[in-house]
């Protein structure tokens, strides 16, 4: 995102990767899951609080609100992100089982879902080989660009990762 301010980008980060916060019942789940009431929250939740038109909306209004500059493009990209979020799961999100992941999108206007019969699983072919050219294209931005989503963590390791990048293939 060139031309935006670290914490902007963080926020545009961050807000990409907020709908999977309705997975914070996972950890409850399962420490309760052998008692006589466990807590289903991750399997009643997930995919279903954080994954809407609702939550990507509030998302990018919450981002529109806490970044300084360019507040408009951000809480834009930060929409974008969270519906690239839902797009990504259900293209391929499937579990070991066969489940396919439905997504709740018009929630909770409507309780129809949207879900894709070719979902792929979570680790099949698809998901690994998209995988692989993301990080291709995130080092070969960084390289070229000098920074690298290290950055939203952390500077010096940012500045390492970039040097060893550019140490590891120099310029022609």
């Amino acid at each position: 995102m060139p031309g935006l301010q670290r914490p902007a980008r963080a926020a545009v980060v961050l807000s990409s990767i907020a709908p999977d916060l309705d997975g914070f019942g996972l950890p409850f789940e399962l420490a309760t899951r052998a008692s006589d009431h466990p807590l289903l929250w991750w399997t009643e939740y997930h995919h279903i609080l954080g994954h809407n038109l609702v939550f990507a909306s509030v998302v990018s209004l919450i981002t529109f609100t806490i970044v300084r500059s360019r507040r408009l493009l951000v809480a834009a990209l930060a929409f974008l992100g969270a519906n690239v979020h839902f797009l990504c799961d259900l293209l391929g999100s499937r579990g070991p089982d066969g489940y396919q992941w439905p997504i709740p999108y018009l929630l909770p206007f409507s309780s129809r879902e949207l879900v894709w019969s070719g979902q792929w699983a979570l680790n099949a072919w698809q998901n690994v080989a998209l995988t692989l050219v993301l990080l291709a294209t995130t080092f070969a931005l960084a390289w070229a660009r000098g920074h690298s989503p290290l950055d939203l963590i952390s500077t010096r390791a940012d500045d390492v990762f970039v040097s060893a990048l550019r140490r590891r293939w120099p310029r022609a």
